[in-house]
C-alpha cells in the first residue's frame, strides 16, 4: 500500500474523534475495512500469523454491515490505536527499507 494511503487513512482516522456526519464515519469505516483486510492479506502470506490477525480483526470491527455499539468514547479509542497501528507500519516499513 502507498503512504500516501496509510497516512490518509490515519488522518481520518484521527478526524474521526471530532463531531463529523454520519456518512464520513461509513466512510471511514468502508475505507478501513478495505484496508485492514488487504494488510491481513499480505501478513498471512508471509506468514506473520498474529499481525494478520490483528488486521482481521479490525476489519471486522470496522466491517460497515452490522454496526457494533461501542459507544463514541470507545470508537475514539479503537479509532485512535488503528491509526497508531498504521503510523507503526509506516515507521517500520521505512527502517526496513532503509537498512
Amino acid at each position: 500500500m502507498s503512504l500516501l494511503i496509510r497516512i490518509s487513512l490515519a488522518v481520518l482516522l484521527l478526524l474521526c474523534l471530532g463531531d463529523m456526519p454520519y456518512g464520513f464515519y461509513i466512510l471511514v469505516r468502508i475505507l478501513t475495512t478495505i484496508f485492514a483486510l488487504t494488510m491481513g492479506f499480505k501478513y498471512f502470506e508471509q506468514n506473520k500469523h498474529e499481525i494478520a490477525y490483528f488486521w482481521c480483526a479490525v476489519a471486522l470491527l470496522f466491517q460497515p454491515l452490522i454496526k457494533i455499539p461501542l459507544g463514541k468514547e470507545l470508537w475514539n479509542i479503537v479509532d485512535v490505536i488503528v491509526a497508531v497501528a498504521i503510523i507503526i507500519l509506516i515507521i517500520t516499513d521505512y527502517k526496513n527499507r532503509n537498512l
